[in-house]
């Protein structure tokens, strides 16, 4: 899979991490996740998947510190849970939102398998082990449209590797974490929100 990488997503690593801020951070990328994926929808099926998605983008923000506290890349971990979201895409026939074709889904699971395995996370089960306890809205699926899948959001040929666009070069495997991250970089932190954290 190709992502984006930037010093945003290491403030918000860090951001994800420290108390106060942390909740904040989780929230806003939930939002930002949903907004953008819905945007890849037709207007009509937005609402009625909004719900679903934040449920599912709120469990996979622990995915992602998971994955990073096992010791995966920050490009690795994001990874992941955007794999977690294309096979829960595939699952509901949402395929104008997947961001790999649909017959990439067993190579992206296998690049995973040892971590997807330890969490009980399959292409059928795309949560596993971080499936709420609450578990997760429901929206209507298009199965229909797995027949003869048409995603245009999708790219091909960047399976065997996590692909990083830097934004003037793509390159495989990441790139290295800047010194000093400031955590303001995040969505939605402000200084005031940082301060705070340091004094809880």
């Amino acid at each position: 899979m190709k992502i984006s990488q930037n010093v945003r997503h290491f403030a918000s690593r860090k951001a994800l991490t420290l108390p106060v801020v942390g909740s904040i951070v989780n929230d806003k990328l939930v939002d930002l996740h949903t907004r953008v994926f819905l945007e890849k929808a037709d207007e009509d099926v937005r609402e009625a998947r909004r719900a679903h998605l934040d449920d599912f983008f709120d469990a996979t923000m622990d995915t992602y510190l998971a994955a990073l506290n096992e010791g995966y890349t920050e490009a690795e971990a994001r990874e992941i849970t955007h794999i977690q979201a294309n096979f829960d895409f595939y699952n509901h026939g949402w395929v104008e939102m997947m961001e790999f074709p649909t017959d990439e889904l067993e190579d992206h699971y296998e690049r995973y398998v040892d971590f997807f395995e330890r969490h009980g996370i399959t292409i059928d089960d795309p949560l596993g082990d971080f499936r709420p306890a609450g578990g997760v809205a429901s929206a209507p699926s298009t199965p229909e449209q797995l027949d003869d899948p048409e995603h245009p959001h999708a790219e091909g040929g960047f399976a065997d590797d996590v692909y990083v666009d830097t934004g003037e070069e793509v390159v495989a495997g990441g790139i290295e974490e800047p010194e000093d991250v400031d955590p303001t970089e995040a969505p939605g932190v402000t200084p005031d929100d940082v301060r705070e954290s340091e004094g809880a």
